[in-house]
């Protein structure tokens, strides 16, 4: 009996045990069923968790945000061509890492590394094993690049690459700038680079020189964007809202600059910066009607396409250097000696030396000439003259000149980091010697102001590098006038007289210009030597070499129009060799060119590039040798599909348009080819240089008729 008491005893609590721990699993689950009702009710009402909105969080899932970047504006010369522009290259990279899959569960990293490397030999220039190499790292990787061998690649490369459908491989967009003529006015047109902004997570161009610095915001173009609902499969969904800000490109600049006659400059003064190696050169080439400036370069230059040079020729000697001009600088004194009724050219002088407050000053011939009249002090560039002239006139007088004529001051020139110089006048020797220009500090760019006063009867008027600025779609919505300066600083008879001298400087007996005589040429000329402060302190320089040699000539000299003004400085002097004949070999074929100019000024030298597609080959080249241009034909087949340069733009007549057919492309003879041609070629073909040197093409490692391919690199050599 006792045993089945207690039998029933733990029957009835095992039960009672069950009963209580089934009631609580049932509480329990209700309580838990409790709770997530309530958060799911809480979600559905509020549809917010952790104070995210779930709403939102499921749109931005299914919305896509895509940004369209602006052009960069592109920097013509007067007639239309090129000089700098945007170029979009590419760099290409690999994803290893096999957690990289996308939204439908497919792999965005490299899934056949053999296969990848395989097909992309076919493009970049490198080895099916070096491919694999990069994809295969010896340590763990996220993602790799292809060394140089992937960077820069053109959009036709990127897009061979991507119709290949290669999983894992991915582009970056890198901005670079093309400035085809190489060195060509590369401190005026400047230098644009990219730069990585932390705003927008993406490198965009920046001007950092010159024009494109000056003018960066005109340039800039403002990005536009795209959000965009889709559906799973990355289609727009079309009751989705979308939003659309269209992109706005970068203006466009026509400098005044001209193409032809900056590249004979640029080679004549490439010519003297090997054979004689001075310090420093400037030139330019100014209508001064104007105030237009045809052409300017300086030495040390670089070139903005492979950068080549740039750390030593950083500064803008242009307008960010100042120095003591010289000689040349009578031009403006003598101008104010005649206007202020000063001038008696029968009167007579002591020439060689004069003695001021205790300093004694040299004619450039210690010796000097004898008693002569003033008439003679211009042509001979006689300091004593000059500074008994100045006497003359008085100190003050002159002071009020040197105002005029905006000595000092900053031209106000669309260039970034101008100088405005200085003027010592304090004591009677200082006030003496700016009459042959010591003791005075201008920059290149406010003697052309000066000197413009000569085709403008007496009024300055400014140095100018812009035309006009247009919009991408080509209007105009700015354009720069004629800018005059002050009022007039002499008057029309004074500059009669002054140009008269100036055509005396050319005379073999008395005249310090006779290096620079042309013939009959209509010119008249000033001559400058110019002694070099000493650096350390304490006068001057010493040594046959150690000068600044100038000269300034104008055209016709009857009634200027154009000038032109050269400075060397420090040249290596030797085998016979003079500053008169080093700076003629630059002035008399570029003063040559003007008057050639100035009898075509209505003939122009541009041709707009007509559509060369559908044609056949026999019929584009007859069009072209009709408009001057000479066609080149890249590819085997009759008809033409592609041209190097789009319709409408402008070339130089007598310049190379390519234009690509079907077939088989061969290497043709490269030799003359610009940097312009080169590229225009790449951008047909696909083919990839790498270039060694400036200039034109002196030779190439590819050899003419060779069938090449869009993976082919051809190695070329330039020579100036």
């Amino acid at each position: 009996m006792k045993k089945n008491s207690n039998l029933k005893l733990q029957k009835s609590k095992a039960h009672s045990y069950r009963f209580t721990v089934g009631r609580f699993l049932q509480v329990a689950v209700a309580l838990v069923f409790l709770v997530f009702t309530a958060r799911f009710l809480y979600i559905g009402i509020s549809k917010t968790v952790n104070g995210e909105n779930l709403s939102e969080r499921t749109k931005e899932l299914y919305k896509r945000n895509q940004i369209i970047k602006a052009t960069r504006g592109t920097i013509y010369d007067r007639n239309g061509l090129a000089i700098a522009e945007e170029s979009h290259l590419y760099t290409i990279y690999a994803i290893l890492d096999k957690s990289s899959i996308n939204y439908k569960n497919k792999p965005e990293y490299v899934v056949n590394k053999s296969e990848t490397a395989e097909k992309l030999a076919k493009v970049l220039p490198m080895s099916e094993d070096k491919i694999y190499q990069y994809l295969t790292p010896k340590h763990k990787a996220f993602q790799v690049q292809f060394g140089t061998a992937g960077s820069g690649l053109t959009s036709k490369q990127k897009k061979k690459i991507e119709a290949m459908k290669l999983p894992g491989i991915k582009f970056l967009a890198t901005p670079s700038r093309l400035y085809p003529n190489g060195n060509f006015a590369s401190h005026i047109v400047g230098l644009a680079q990219p730069i990585y902004d932390k705003k927008t997570n993406a490198q965009n161009l920046v001007g950092t020189m010159g024009i494109e610095a000056y003018f960066n915001k005109t340039l800039t173009g403002t990005d536009g964007y795209r959000i965009s609902s889709v559906d799973a499969s990355e289609y727009q969904m079309p009751n989705g809202n979308q939003v659309y800000k269209p992109v706005k490109n970068g203006n466009n600049l026509y400098l005044t600059l001209d193409s032809q006659l900056q590249s004979y400059l640029e080679s004549h003064l490439t010519d003297v910066q090997k054979a004689y190696s001075p310090t420093s050169m400037t030139a330019v080439v100014e209508d001064m009607k104007t105030g237009k400036i045809l052409a300017a370069s300086q030495r040390p230059t670089f070139n903005p396409q492979t950068r080549k040079g740039l750390t030593k020729a950083y500064r803008n000697i242009l307008v960010q250097d100042t120095y003591e001009p010289g000689s040349v600088f009578k031009v403006l004194s003598f101008a104010a000696v005649v206007n202020s009724g000063n001038y008696n050219p029968n009167e007579y002088y002591r020439s060689g030396s004069v003695n001021i407050g205790g300093s004694t000053i040299h004619d450039w011939l210690t010796s000097g000439w004898g008693t002569i009249p003033f008439s003679q002090a211009f042509e001979r560039s006689s300091n004593t003259g000059f500074v008994k002239l100045e006497q003359k006139m008085g100190a003050k007088t002159w002071k009020k000149y040197l105002k005029k004529f905006h000595i000092g001051e900053k031209t106000g020139i669309t260039l970034p980091g101008e100088q405005p110089g200085f003027i010592s006048f304090k004591t009677p020797v200082d006030q003496a010697v700016t009459a042959f220009g010591q003791g005075v500090n201008v920059n290149v760019m406010q003697m052309m102001q000066a000197y413009s006063s000569l085709a403008n009867n007496g009024q300055m008027v400014k140095p100018q590098l812009v035309d006009k600025i247009t919009d991408s779609n080509g209007k105009t919505i700015k354009g720069y006038e004629i800018k005059k300066v002050g009022s007039p600083v002499y008057s029309n008879k004074t500059k009669k007289i002054v140009l008269a001298n100036m055509k005396k400087v050319l005379n073999k007996e008395s005249g310090t210009g006779n290096a620079y005589k042309m013939g009959n040429a209509d010119i008249g000329v000033k001559t400058g030597t110019a002694q070099i402060a000493n650096p350390k302190g304490g006068g001057y320089l010493k040594g046959d070499s150690n000068y600044i040699f100038s000269v300034v000539g104008v055209y016709p000299a009857s009634s200027p129009r154009y000038c032109i003004y050269l400075t060397l400085k420090q040249p290596h002097l030797g085998g016979g060799a003079t500053a008169e004949k080093i700076l003629a070999s630059i002035f008399k074929p570029m003063m040559s060119r003007i008057i050639s100019m100035s009898k075509n000024d209505n003939a122009s030298t541009t041709v707009k590039v007509p559509n060369f597609k559908g044609m056949t080959y026999n019929q584009a080249a007859a069009k072209a040798n009709q408009i001057g241009l000479n066609i080149v034909k890249v590819g085997s087949g009759k008809k033409i599909i592609d041209q190097g340069i789009k319709k409408g733009e402008r070339l130089e007549s007598g310049d190379k348009i390519f234009v690509s057919t079907s077939g088989k492309v061969t290497c043709p003879d490269m030799r003359g080819w610009s940097i312009n041609d080169l590229y225009e070629f790449a951008n047909l073909t696909g083919v990839k240089f790498s270039m060694k040197g400036t200039g034109t093409v002196a030779s190439q490692d590819v050899a003419k008729g060779t069938e090449i391919k869009a993976e082919k690199k051809i190695k070329v050599n330039l020579k100036e």
